[in-house]
């Protein structure tokens, strides 16, 4: 599923599952499936995106993985499953697993200045004196562009690139193997965004980390990953080399995906396609496709068995007609 020959991937996620509960009493509320068997790997130095619709389960996806939320399968990460580590032993790995989130000011204690808000994973996990951490806190931040000038401020005095930038740095302070992005650029002005996006390609490159980069914007990951990985209600519906994908989608879901993505320039983009109709409007029966209803190639067969993960050049597709 990704990793060099002969090397070993740094995360290997397999059967990865997350359920949410509906109703008040925990005994009888029902369980819907935010990630349903989702599997795939992130080699060492490997930037992998992750793209679908609000609501497809990508965020909870990034926090399965980092143990912020329940979830079964395995996820290994260094060989080590995450899923079944506790104590000591979790909070060690998890100096190795950093995230960032999408809302730069929302994911920052209001009540910590830059400079405490960086040094706070270096005074967790490593129990020096913020004096004795100064040095490399001013360092980070010099990497991600804040200047010593911003180490008193707080939050609120910040703007939103400003704050995105204290976030990454907060991240990559304690020089993790995979770092996590949860849409870091949706809530960015396009000028901000880009410059966040150079960023993180920089900081890859320089300190040789592996990105699970999840975000709405095709461009960006287009600009930042090796591979995409695509997800529709839990359910992963193509995985393939960003060339390829971006040049030659498989799946029904990710040419939708694409065609709806707005073009910048008018010069050289194509007409958006409209949204794929539907050809059966028959319920999904027990098992059947989750994108049946959305899907211009279902057939019978798709009502009935959902496909498989089948391997098409260089993708993996999950679809009857199109891994055909």
């Amino acid at each position: 599923m990704s990793a060099a020959a002969g090397t070993a991937p740094l995360l290997e996620v397999r059967d990865l599952r997350v359920r949410y509960g509906i109703g008040t009493r925990a005994a009888s509320a029902q369980r819907t499936a935010a990630v349903d068997g989702v599997s795939f790997d992130v080699a060492a130095g490997e930037s992998l995106g992750l793209v679908g619709e609000s609501g497809s389960g990508k965020s909870s996806i990034a926090r399965a993985l980092l143990r912020l939320i329940p979830a079964t399968g395995t996820v290994l990460f260094q060989g080590r499953d995450l899923l079944q580590l506790e104590g000591a032993a979790l909070r060690a790995t998890r100096e190795h697993l950093q995230i960032v989130f999408q809302d730069p000011l929302g994911a920052l204690d209001p009540r910590m200045n830059v400079a405490e808000l960086v040094a706070e994973p270096l005074l967790e996990f490593r129990a020096a004196s913020a004096g004795q951490h100064r040095e490399q806190v001013t360092r980070m931040l010099g990497r991600v562009g804040i200047g010593s000038e911003l180490l008193g401020r707080y939050p609120h005095q910040l703007s939103g690139g400003q704050a995105q930038r204290v976030g990454l740095a907060r991240a990559l302070i304690l020089r993790p193997r995979l770092l996590i992005c949860d849409e870091p650029v949706a809530a960015l002005d396009v000028s901000i965004r880009s410059q966040i996006a150079n960023l993180l390609r920089d900081l890859r490159d320089e300190l040789g980390l592996s990105l699970l980069f999840i975000a709405h914007d095709l461009a960006t990951v287009r600009f930042l990953c090796d591979r995409v990985l695509v997800i529709y209600r839990g359910q992963t519906m193509e995985l393939a080399p960003r060339d390829a994908l971006y040049g030659a989608p498989r799946h029904p879901y990710t040419r939708a995906l694409l065609a709806a993505n707005p073009v910048p320039d008018p010069a050289r983009g194509a007409p958006r396609a409209p949204p794929p109709a539907a050809v059966l409007t028959a319920a999904v029966a027990s098992g059947g496709c989750v994108f049946l209803d959305r899907c211009p190639l279902a057939v019978v067969r798709c009502t009935q068995q959902a496909p498989l993960l089948r391997g098409v050049e260089a993708s993996l597709v999950s679809c009857h007609r199109a891994s055909e």
